[in-house]
């Protein structure tokens, strides 16, 4: 949250608006934003609407909406890669080298965003239509359905139909594998309230060689002085 509020000071008088949204029930989101105190929106999606709407499959993930609507940069993870997947899992440790590189490219992702508060439409990183619909992800008619059961199976766990529930969120999670936003909501938390545990590790390990962050493709000053 430091580097979106940091985003938000300094982009808020050029017309940006921050708006982050969480895809959690309402009891495990609040403290954190309680906590922060944010001075951009927050909101809480607890039924994963907003991940219906863009299919939206992990956090965290952002994009970019014009003044007139208009996605000009479709979802992608918004600074984050895959170097967690060299943490030591007992000491939750992460090479220097890879904590360098994680952070050069989420600096490189805000740098980009500052460039369209400036630039606007005249940034090199805001896409034309054309670029922004072949890079738009479309929901296959699985996924649907997987939303659909998803948010019966969260309505049902709140009137406290736990059996019927878990049976409809695990249908939900089959349908829509890709879904790591679906598979939190009902995993084992760890110490720090977090579905980072065994059961998630086996997940990233399956993935072998597919990414769980997908790779963004910006081109920023960072990516370029790293050639």
């Amino acid at each position: 949250m430091p580097v979106w509020q940091s985003l938000h000071e300094d982009t808020k008088d050029l017309g940006l608006t921050v708006v982050a949204v969480a895809m959690d029930q309402p009891e495990a989101a609040r403290p954190w934003i309680e906590a922060v105190k944010p001075g951009y929106v927050c909101l809480i999606d607890r039924d994963h609407h907003l991940a219906d709407l863009y299919n939206l499959v992990n956090v965290p993930q952002a994009m970019w909406i014009d003044e007139r609507g208009r996605i000009v940069r479709p979802p992608e993870t918004a600074g984050s890669n895959d170097g967690f997947r060299a943490m030591d899992r007992q000491t939750r440790a992460v090479p220097d080298a890879v904590v360098a590189e994680r952070n050069r490219v989420k600096a490189g992702y805000f740098e980009a965003v500052r460039d369209w508060a400036r630039r606007g439409a005249a940034s090199p990183h805001v896409m034309d239509e054309d670029r922004a619909a072949a890079r738009l992800k479309l929901p296959r008619e699985t996924i649907a359905a997987a939303h659909v059961r998803f948010r019966l199976g969260l309505h049902l766990l709140r009137e406290g139909r736990t059996d019927e529930a878990e049976a409809l969120v695990a249908e939900a999670i089959r349908l829509h594998p890709e879904s790591w936003a679906m598979w939190r909501q009902t995993a084992r938390k760890d110490d720090r309230a977090l579905a980072s545990g065994p059961e998630f590790w086996a997940r990233v390990d399956a993935l072998g060689s597919r990414p769980y962050y997908e790779p963004m493709d910006i081109a920023t000053t960072s990516d370029r002085a790293a050639k």
